[in-house]
């Protein structure tokens, strides 16, 4: 096996060379912008349902029900990219190619087995779980029809999201990128073709996302195939190997992370429909879609730095890992409190980009800034859970991710409408004090932790 200074002189490696600071930004601008795209494709996709002559709200909310199920399927891909990619970033900074390579065969293999198993499972239970989510006799058609059409590619997102990763996790930012905003500009061409011009409806859009993924997955596949990549992908390493453990062990924490906003938003919406009624959901539902513009840019930052922060690990550059990760966390406190104030000066024009509705828009207004306090000291946590899976820590990772959503986020969303009468505005309140409190932790953990991991 070569060494660190080897190997980073045959590849050319910027990671453990690099200004961090520089460094950190021309890998995180590419990862934001794909995470702005993915989210921007979201909203447009559902605009085009909406506006289906005669069935369009019903199709765009039997659409809605079928997310959950898609963040789950998606899950899946992050439990072994999101495992995989950090472990190949610290064995190319220990300068074992041969390893990193073995770990993204066994990244392939897993990944085409939950292919087959998913859509199989989902399949056989698709209208007991869409009812489950919310489905009613009059959208489970649009439901179904999606979900049958979406669950025929999942060999397609597993491989397109799963995969990217790895291309990031060599320093590669730009083009795993590019990977990301053709699937995402390729659906948005697509959808209005299939759905208005070939009058194929929720089918449409539901194919329209599959072939788009499948032309992502074709992108991301044959680059890890060529030259051009540090971690080749070869056929003799796609096999379930000993370094599936490791890698489902570290990828447990994203994919928990991910898995669970399914349950939180059944908490919440079961909550808010309690205490408030339909304008608590339909606000909820405005509120916690400007706080996936807060988290475009906290997952961008933290998907950038993990590549600097596992390969200087790796490499033993202890001194590099600390200055990345003070940076990101004093980056993503700036930016996110930045964007919370915005929030809490302008609720009543950002609810109005969304609804007309005065009882909505009145929720929204007073329960925005109360939601969003605590999101600027949340980059603590950002910051600290990508360390320490950049680093391969995985206790501590999964332990964040375990404290902030299942301890602290979902039993308080339950028990504080009970307390002081607080009703509907419990739940929202749920959300700063969890974010707060495992900000802390986070804080305290890593600084407790940091000596022994980095040779302090």
């Amino acid at each position: 096996m070569a060494d660190a200074a080897e190997h980073e002189q045959r590849t050319g490696s910027p990671l453990g060379t690099a200004p961090v600071g520089r460094l950190a930004i021309s890998l995180a601008f590419p990862a934001i912008v794909a995470q702005a795209c993915n989210a921007l494709y979201t909203i447009i996709d559902r605009l085009f349902l909406a506006r289906i002559p005669g069935i369009g709200d019903l199709a765009m909310t039997g659409v809605g029900v079928c997310f959950p199920i898609i963040l789950a399927v998606s899950s899946f891909a992050a439990l072994i990219g999101s495992g995989g990619a950090p472990l190949a970033s610290i064995e190319l900074g220990r300068g074992d190619v041969d390893k990193a390579e073995r770990i993204l065969g066994t990244s392939v293999a897993a990944l085409v087995i939950m292919a087959i198993v998913l859509p199989a499972l989902l399949q056989a239970f698709r209208e007991p779980i869409l009812f489950a989510f919310g489905a009613s006799p009059d959208t489970i058609p649009y439901a179904t029809q999606f979900l049958s059409v979406y669950l025929s590619g999942t060999i397609f997102v597993q491989l397109a999201l799963g995969l990217n990763t790895f291309i990031t996790a060599q320093g590669k930012a730009r083009i795993a990128m590019v990977s990301t905003l053709i699937g995402a500009l390729l659906s948005v061409a697509l959808d209005p073709l299939f759905i208005f011009t070939l009058h194929m409806s929720v089918y449409g859009a539901a194919l329209a996302n599959v072939l788009a993924q499948a032309v992502s997955a074709a992108w991301v596949v044959m680059f890890l195939s060529s030259k051009r990549s540090v971690i080749r992908l070869r056929a003799r390493n796609i096999r379930v190997g000993r370094t599936l453990g490791s890698i489902l062990i570290l990828g447990v924490s994203p994919f928990i992370m991910q898995l669970t906003e399914c349950v939180i938003q059944v908490v919440f919406n079961s909550s808010l429909q309690r205490y408030g009624g339909d304008a608590y959901v339909g606000a909820m539902t405005i509120i916690t879609s400007l706080m996936q513009l807060v988290w475009v840019f906290s997952n961008g930052a933290t998907q950038g730095v993990q590549p600097i922060i596992g390969y200087n690990y790796g490499a033993g550059k202890f001194d590099r890992v600390r200055r990345a990760y003070r940076g990101t966390t004093v980056t993503l406190i700036i930016l996110n409190s930045l964007m919370v104030l915005t929030y809490a000066m302008f609720p009543f024009a950002f609810a109005g980009l969304f609804t007309s509705d005065q009882d909505i828009t009145d929720v929204v207004v007073r329960m925005l800034p109360l939601f969003s306090c605590g999101m600027g000291v949340f980059g603590v946590q950002s910051a600290t859970q990508c360390a320490f899976v950049g680093m391969g820590q995985a206790k501590p990772s999964l332990f964040l991710a375990i404290l902030r959503k299942i301890i602290l986020l979902v039993p308080l969303a339950l028990l504080l409408p009970h307390v002081a009468n607080l009703g509907a505005a419990g739940v929202f309140l749920a959300e700063p004090i969890s974010d707060v409190v495992s900000a802390i932790t986070a804080g305290i953990l890593f600084h407790r932790l940091s000596p022994k991991l980095l040779g302090e």
